[in-house]
Parts: structure tokens; sequence; C-alpha cells
């Protein structure tokens, strides 16, 4: 016996247009490459661009050895971010954490937990690899669904 299938299909009532915003504060360093802080499309989805250990005050590493404060600074970064948005950490379904080292795995954990309640945390995924950008420890990227 073969399996059945039905197949839906609406007519169109109006074409929705995509939205894209480009999101910049001066709260968040600005970005060491040919892309933006965040893009907000179709005023709803905010995609954060990854964030390292840079001090938006003095446009440099800072806490070069220690990985808990550079995770700081890095999620104070995103959240600068999310503000200038209109979003807060609850709106995050999805982070991507890259770590120089998966030894410090659980440390950036432990900071990384504080901003995020076991109800609003998101969806995670979490890679080592072989370098990040200006020899940080921790870089992380987010996207957001504002008002959803």
């Amino acid at each position: 016996m073969g399996k059945s299938e039905t197949l839906l299909i609406k007519e169109p009532k109006e074409i929705d247009i995509m939205t894209r915003e480009v999101i910049r504060t001066d709260k968040a360093p600005a970005p060491v490459g040919p892309y933006n802080q965040a893009i907000l499309a179709s005023g709803q989805m905010l995609f954060v661009a990854g964030q390292i250990a840079i001090d938006p005050s003095l446009g440099d590493v800072v806490y070069t050895e220690d990985v808990v404060k550079q995770t700081e600074q890095v999620m104070s970064n995103i959240e600068a971010i999310l503000t200038q948005a209109g979003a807060t950490f609850a709106d995050v379904v999805k982070t991507g954490v890259f770590l120089a080292d998966m030894n410090d795995f659980a440390a950036v954990n432990a900071v990384y937990a504080k901003y995020f309640s076991e109800d609003t945390a998101p969806a995670r995924a979490c890679v080592e690899v072989s370098r990040l950008p200006k020899n940080v420890l921790v870089e992380i990227d987010c996207i957001a669904v504002i008002g959803g």
C-alpha cells in the first residue's frame, strides 16, 4: 500500500515584500570586516553578526587571556545590538558559539546562562574552531524574533 498525501494549495492574497534594515550602535564594536552589526529583516527577524571581546570605547580586544571576561564583553556587545533593534535576550531563538578551545565550554556556559532563563534559552550550536578573529577566545552570534 502506498503512502497517501494531501497537498493544500492556497491562492496568494497579497505579496509580502521583505524589508531589510541595517542595525548599528556605537555601544557595540564596529565590525572588523565588510559586514554590519546586525540586519533586521521585515521588522521581525534580527540577525546579529558574530561578536568578539572588543570594547567599543577602546576599539580593541580586551581580556586577551580570560575567557570569562571575554564572554561577558561579548554578551554586553550583543545586548547593545539587541537593544538598538528593540529586542532583548528573551527574543533570541538561536545562538552560535565559537570557541578557540572546547576546554572553555563550562566557563563560557557559566556566563552565557546569566542571560537566559530555562524558559527563554535559545537553540544553540557550540563548536571549537582553529582560530578566531584577532585571536580572541570566544565569538557568539545570534538570531532573534522580535514580537514573536
